[in-house]
């Protein structure tokens, strides 16, 4: 059973359903719309006079608070962020089930998906395993988007489409969210006033009963909301097509050098629920169709190259130098970097993550730089070029080798040890840790991971510690870490950045670790 609930902050929301045989499956869905939640589900024994042979009907709500008074029960899932998240067990017992959750930072609402049967449901669209959407063309007013089919429709024979959603702030990872947006400037909508017509949610279908008397204390009777308190939407600042079973689409009537962002959902047509491709961002082409952009010298240039494309940098120093410095940064794929100074070929060479190059200078010259993007899709990345090597750089320093050190026989079941490189630069080094999945590999990582987003892109509760570090002697700069407080048998992925002068960060290779599972 799907349902969708409306609820208010810092106050939770208990709900209840009952298995009434061992050995049943479930699995259990929760899609936040509108701001990160804190869910958990656990479950309790059943009350005597719940078991043996019943009506059907469902059990009177004072019972069941008896029973969550007496029997705090087994915490079986918990979450907190705002990620599609989900419960699943192929043979659960019978018992009271509780679904507890909590919203901290405003009203909002979320989806949520229960079945005790989710072989045969599978009500969501499935994703290929290359779940990206790529911009295959690019112009001035236009964006032309593709994505691979899901394999739901060819091979489950379920009706699909496939809907495409374009703001200009950021992606959204579900169509709940999307909608959410969609329907108010700041906020799902406005919150309901005592007395007036909402229902947060009607569990009655799957046998849910919430648990806090929400609707008996406001006095809330019916399931729609009222029109009158809806926030109006803002047409100009996002958009939700629906397109069918296509999975090419050119998004038309765009302004001229602005970025906007693009989300794909596949639809069952039949279930009403979604799932979300990888998102991607695009910047339109200049109205003036300039083909060389000036570089400043010291200044860092936000670079966007479409698939297969070209992008070419200038750069003219106003006095004379003897060196010129060139920062490279590729957020995503590789990139192609060709530099030429006065026609003359001076570098050629392929870049991916961050490379710092030293040019030999000469008196008036002026340096072309061709960028050529990857074949696999469009490319974001960062460059700055400056002749005062002296001064204080946006990029921070790096070391030739920028990888994650983890020693092996200093892992415990709580904690891992990890090592890395400094420079003689006193910098400051951010770790983050985030647990995955055992099966989470090198390809999954380089696809869902921008190399140019920096610490203020983590969540809060990743970060592990931030510190100053340098060593006047190069053999001696390394550092070590103990990050403690994880679980056994768990896989992490670490990373590491470095922060430099003016805010700019660069990522160090992330390392995949596992705790161990018996100590």
């Amino acid at each position: 059973m799907s349902q969708t609930i409306f609820f208010f902050t810092s106050s939770f929301h208990r709900y209840y359903f009952v298995v009434e045989e061992d050995n049943t499956p479930l699995s259990v869905t929760v899609i936040p719309c509108d701001a990160p939640l804190e869910w958990k589900l656990t479950l309790q024994e059943l009350p005597e006079e719940a078991s043996g042979e019943g009506s059907g009907e469902p059990e009177p709500l004072d019972q069941q608070r008896q029973q969550v008074t007496v029997d705090e029960g087994t915490e079986l899932f918990n979450y907190k962020g705002n990620d599609v998240e989900s419960y699943v067990a192929t043979s659960t017992p019978s018992g009271l089930y509780q679904l507890e959750l909590l919203s901290t930072e405003k009203d909002s609402n979320f989806k949520v998906y229960a079945t005790t049967t989710p072989e045969s449901d599978q009500p969501y669209p499935e994703l290929p395993y290359d779940p990206r959407v790529d911009v295959t063309a690019l112009g001035r007013t236009t964006v032309t988007l593709a994505w691979k089919p899901t394999p739901t429709s060819s091979l489950m024979g379920q009706p699909v489409q496939y809907c495409v959603v374009i703001n200009k702030e950021h992606n959204f990872k579900s169509m709940c969210a999307a909608e959410a947006k969609i329907n108010a400037d700041d906020a799902f909508m406005l919150a309901p006033k005592p007395g007036r017509d909402f229902s947060p949610f009607d569990f009655a279908h799957f046998g849910f009963v919430h648990s806090d008397g929400f609707g008996k204390d406001r006095g809330l009777t019916s399931n729609k909301i009222s029109r009158a308190y809806m926030a109006k939407p803002k047409a100009a600042d996002i958009l939700k097509v629906c397109i069918g079973n296509k999975n090419i689409f050119t998004v038309s009537d765009l302004k001229p050098d602005m970025q906007y962002y693009f989300d794909v959902f596949a639809v069952n047509s039949a279930t009403n629920t979604s799932t979300a491709y990888v998102g991607t961002f695009a910047r339109t082409k200049e109205e003036a169709r300039q083909k060389t952009v000036e570089l400043k010298d010291g200044k860092v240039s936000d670079v966007f190259i479409k698939r297969k494309g070209s992008k070419f940098l200038r750069f003219a120093p106003v006095s004379s130098h003897q060196r010129v410095i060139l920062f490279v940064h590729a957020c995503l794929d590789a990139v192609q970097v060709q530099v030429r100074r006065d026609g003359k070929l001076l570098l050629s060479q392929n870049v991916e993550g961050v490379r710092q190059f030293q040019l030999r200078g000469k008196p008036k010259a002026k340096y072309l730089i061709r960028l050529r993007g990857s074949r696999k899709g469009a490319s974001t990345l960062k460059v700055l070029t400056t002749t005062r090597p002296s001064s204080k750089q946006p990029f921070p320093s790096l070391p030739e080798d920028t990888r994650i050190k983890a020693f092996d026989k200093l892992r415990t079941c709580a904690s891992v040890t990890v090592a890395w490189l400094g420079t003689q630069d006193r910098n400051k080094y951010c770790i983050y840790r985030k647990e995955v999945a055992d099966n989470y590999g090198e390809e999954q990582r380089r696809r869902e991971q921008n190399q140019c987003a920096g610490p203020e892109s983590r969540r809060k509760s990743e970060k592990v510690l931030c510190k100053y570090f340098h060593s006047p002697n190069l053999q001696k700069a390394v550092t070590t870490e103990t990050i403690t407080g994880l679980e056994a048998g768990k896989t992490y992925l670490l990373d590491v950045y470095v922060v430099g002068h003016s805010g700019h960060s660069v990522r160090y290779q992330s390392k995949l670790v596992k705790t161990r599972k018996y100590c």
